[in-house]
């Protein structure tokens, strides 16, 4: 089945690309998500920057503020 595929270059091209579309699909293509910097209290979990003003709300939210 396969000698016959690999006997033009094209076919053999389509059947590459087709492997390589499954695999994306598959797997995706994400790029891998950034380390969390530990103990750095101006980042969040995803390393992105917090907003002072926006903890004091969600505190006042949660019921403790203070």
């Amino acid at each position: 089945m396969f000698s016959r595929l690999f006997r033009s270059r094209w076919a053999a091209l389509f059947w590459a690309c087709g492997v390589l579309w499954t695999a994306v699909d598959v797997a995706g293509y994400a790029p891998a998500a950034k380390p969390a910097s530990a103990g750095n209290a101006s980042e969040d979990a995803l390393g992105d920057a917090v907003n002072n003003g926006d903890l004091a709300i969600l505190a006042n939210a949660m019921g403790t503020g203070g």
